[in-house]
């Protein structure tokens, strides 16, 4: 309902944030121009954030991965804009995203240099987000997200690990195409 939705979105917004090291460390450093490899990365650093990295319980796992569901937005876009200031020399413009929007909303606001987007593509990302979390149960990531899990891993690793399973041509490199 629209209070829950409300409550999710304040749990996204919540934990929509980078720190400066983290962005100096991991987005800002070498970058591979690779964007799958970059949000791997950004993932997987993550775990020394958590303080409480060995706790298994179904709450803390849970507020592992509302972290990774905030963040991820923020590892793409700026392993984007980082891609494009080191390796085709343009300038580097950081937005930092504004917690009164949607994840979509903020995607394009952190995206374009001057942060402004219409209605239009803010719905039409929102749905394209939709269709691309909704289309798997058992798709690529989802078989390794199960199969890394499986083996008792940690959060960070399993969806690093998922992450850089939909790169491959064998996936059909639906990122890159999707570009």
């Amino acid at each position: 309902n629209k209070k829950q939705l409300g409550e999710f979105r304040g749990i996204i917004a919540d934990n929509m944030h980078l720190s400066n090291s983290f962005l100096n460390n991991v987005i800002f450093r070498e970058n591979c121009g690779d964007i799958m490899n970059t949000m791997a990365r950004g993932i997987l650093e993550l775990e020394n954030y958590d303080k409480d990295i060995d706790n298994v319980s179904v709450e803390h796992i849970l507020k592992q991965c509302m972290r990774i569901i905030g963040v991820a937005p923020l590892l793409a876009v700026y392993g984007y804009h980082a891609h494009n200031h080191y390796d085709k020399d343009k300038s580097l413009v950081i937005h930092r995203p504004n917690h009164k929007l949607t994840v979509a909303e903020n995607i394009l606001h952190m995206l374009h240099t001057d942060g402004k987007y219409s209605e239009l593509e803010a719905n039409a990302l929102d749905a394209a987000l939709t269709v691309h979390m909704e289309h798997g149960g058992g798709n690529n990531s989802a078989f390794t997200t199960r199969v890394i899990t499986s083996s008792g891993s940690d959060t960070y690793s399993v969806i690093a690990a998922a992450i850089l399973s939909l790169k491959g041509p064998k996936h059909g490199g639906a990122n890159i195409k999707a570009i």
